[in-house]
């Protein structure tokens, strides 16, 4: 497959790791690394609501180059949320801190799916820009996009905001399949524009996240969902590696496989070789150290880090990662020293 990355980025560790090529030592990156367990994000971000410092490119560039400096990680990672092009093309929302996005007119019905809008690449030409001027701060450093897959946009507008059950989105989803299709069908479209405006900009790499694809059963996955997130990694082509990662989806990674990505983001829950095992050779992973043994004794994390790289060098290619985002309460230091362990471990053996 072609991806025409510019050359001094083709053999950084986390595009090599992607590819399932050598690498000099593990990549690391964390979810969430920009973000709220930083002290110079939160400085930044003082009278600043969330969804507007996205869409900010001068706010962009600064908080998504903060644990690049600090935490040296091998990538960069744009900051911005998976409901922005949402906001972007006029869906009435906010992200309540401590919440979590949280829609006004939540969809219900098949007329309310008709009333959401397409999205045209202008309507983000801040993404471009704030993507324009990483490239060029970050050099040598590949820089991550990212968008939300069709089924974990759709809970929200449905639900209204964060679920645990999702269950006015099951009931919709087997109870009004025309208007669920339509209503995927849709969001692929406004996710796929999103990516390719960060694509066309520059980015190195890109992330689907279906964070709460885990809810669903692999037979419901595979016919009412996964369609709809092969169309996203069809329509963006092969030009840079692609991720894809949810949350509790031990069951679902061979069918999250099968949509199109080349690296298979795992949490937590399941070591990393045999994730690989479940998948086969024709992928890389990412992942997977558990976000809340972060708090735990240096000791503990230490042999949990040891423990996934060895996980993670029996697998074709590996990105280190955590199973989930980074905790608002992570000591930044922490992770600093994630990352060299990482490095060390790794370029030794």
């Amino acid at each position: 497959m072609s991806m025409s990355l510019p050359q001094d980025l083709t053999a950084s560790p986390l595009i090599a790791a992607a590819r399932r090529q050598p690498v000099p030592h593990t990549p690391v990156w964390f979810m969430r690394q920009a973000g709220r367990s930083l002290p110079e994000y939160r400085e930044v971000r003082i009278g600043v609501d969330m969804l507007d410092s996205c869409m900010r490119p001068d706010l962009v560039t600064e908080i998504t180059l903060q644990p690049v400096r600090r935490h040296k990680v091998d990538a960069a990672i744009l900051y911005s949320d998976i409901v922005l092009p949402l906001r972007a093309i006029g869906v009435d929302l906010d992200i309540r801190p401590g919440v979590g996005p949280v829609i006004a007119e939540p969809i219900r019905s098949a007329a309310d799916v008709s009333q959401l809008p397409s999205m045209d690449p202008a309507q983000v030409d801040f993404i471009d820009q704030a993507v324009r001027q990483l490239v060029a701060e970050l050099g040598n450093t590949p820089l991550i996009g990212f968008a939300g897959a069709p089924f974990t946009l759709a809970s929200y507008l449905i639900e209204g905001g964060p679920s645990r059950n999702h269950e006015k989105t099951k009931a919709f989803m087997h109870s009004q399949p025309d208007a669920w299709h339509d209503l995927l069908q849709r969001l692929s479209q406004i996710s796929s524009t999103f990516l390719r405006v960060q694509i066309d900009a520059g980015v190195s790499a890109v992330q689907l996240f279906d964070s709460w694809a885990g809810a669903l059963s692999v037979a419901d996955y595979e016919r009412l969902v996964r369609p709809h997130s092969a169309a996203i990694f069809g329509a963006i082509g092969d030009r840079v590696p692609k991720i894809h990662f949810g949350l509790g989806t031990a069951l679902l990674l061979p069918s999250m496989a099968g949509a199109g990505a080349d690296v298979i983001g795992v949490d937590w829950r399941t070591p990393l070789d045999h994730a690989s095992a479940q998948v086969g050779p024709a992928y890389a992973v990412q992942g997977n150290l558990d976000p809340a043994l972060l708090f735990a004794d240096w000791e503990v994390i230490e042999t949990e880090i040891r423990r996934i790289v060895a996980e993670g060098q029996r697998a074709p290619g590996h990105i280190f990662n955590l199973g989930h985002g980074v905790l608002p309460n992570t000591d930044p230091d922490v992770l600093t020293r994630v990352v060299a362990l990482v490095h060390e471990v790794s370029a030794a053996s």
